[in-house]
């Protein structure tokens, strides 16, 4: 019972929209991906021009504010949820659950990648004497003797992604840090951790736009590139979504909330932190330098 005395281990949440507008956020997003890369119109006389030609992103931003806003509101509700008491351990330990099914759906999703990277890396010679691969895939195997590709000047590992590498190890510390603090019921040490944390977070956003704006290939009509920039892209994404997840940490701990008994919201963005930075590690080390 919602606000009231709990009489049972479960939580009967009340009725909400944030599924119906989640699954309509959904939608909408994935048609305006759709008519972003594709278009769904070509007549310039059409009064539907403006919305459905290429490149057009009013529906996908239409689509990022309803997502983002059941995310606000949905998530704002379990929040208020566990003020109120409704998270006993038994619905703690199925929010546990919940977080941990989600950080292995990502490491799915990140497996995907790599295999990609793996195939064009490991066996690029074996499919150039495939005659229907290349153009399968959209590429062209000719003259290929190496990874990468002749002609394609690659980073530097040793350079800005070690330093990001750096910064991103240094960010897994600092959150450790607030999370041993909280634990410890040093609220002026949590806070101070997770800020560091959240500043780390935002230098490797920065370093990582940087290095893509010096790359010296692209991802259109190139095998390396396109495998480059969506495992490592991919990544920087995730880094940014850790990053809103910590800040938002931040600032209901400024707000006085989370104790040294329940914070799991902290706990889940610290796990979910710590997944970011062992998948760059396996980036850095197979991506950058490995397979260079």
């Amino acid at each position: 019972m919602a606000g009231g005395a709990v009489k049972h281990d479960y939580h009967l949440v009340d009725p909400s929209p944030w599924p119906f507008t989640g699954s309509l956020g959904a939608f909408v997003l994935a048609i305006g991906l759709v008519v972003y890369m594709a278009g769904l119109s070509s007549d310039p006389e059409s009064w539907a021009y403006f919305f459905l030609a290429e490149e057009s992103p009013i529906i996908l931003l239409i689509g990022f504010l309803i997502v983002g806003w059941t995310m606000f509101g949905w998530w704002g509700d379990i929040i208020k949820e566990s003020r109120q008491g409704d998270h006993t351990p038994v619905v703690d330990l199925g929010l546990r659950y919940g977080m941990i099914l989600f950080i292995v759906s990502e490491v799915m999703f990140f497996v995907a990648w790599f295999w990609m990277f793996f195939e064009a890396a490991l066996f690029h010679e074996v499919r150039a004497g495939a005659e229907w691969y290349g153009p399968a895939i959209g590429a062209d195997f000719t003259g290929w003797e190496s990874w990468p590709p002749p002609g394609v000047e690659t980073f530097d590992p040793f350079h800005l992604p070690l330093i990001n590498t750096m910064v991103l190890l240094l960010s897994g510390t600092t959150v450790t840090w607030a999370h041993h603090a909280l634990q410890h019921d040093d609220r002026k040490g949590a806070k101070l951790g997770l800020a560091l944390t959240v500043v780390l977070g935002l230098c490797f956003t920065a370093l990582q736009a940087y290095e893509y704006s010096h790359a010296h290939f692209d991802f259109a009509g190139n095998l390396y590139g396109a495998t480059f920039f969506m495992a490592t892209g991919f990544h920087g994404a995730h880094v940014i979504i850790g990053t809103i997840f910590l800040a938002v940490c931040l600032i209901r701990l400024l707000g006085g909330g989370f104790s040294a008994k329940k914070h799991f919201g902290f706990e889940a963005a610290a796990w979910y932190w710590h997944f970011v930075d062992v998948v760059w590690l396996f980036l850095f080390v197979f991506v950058y330098v490995a397979f260079q």
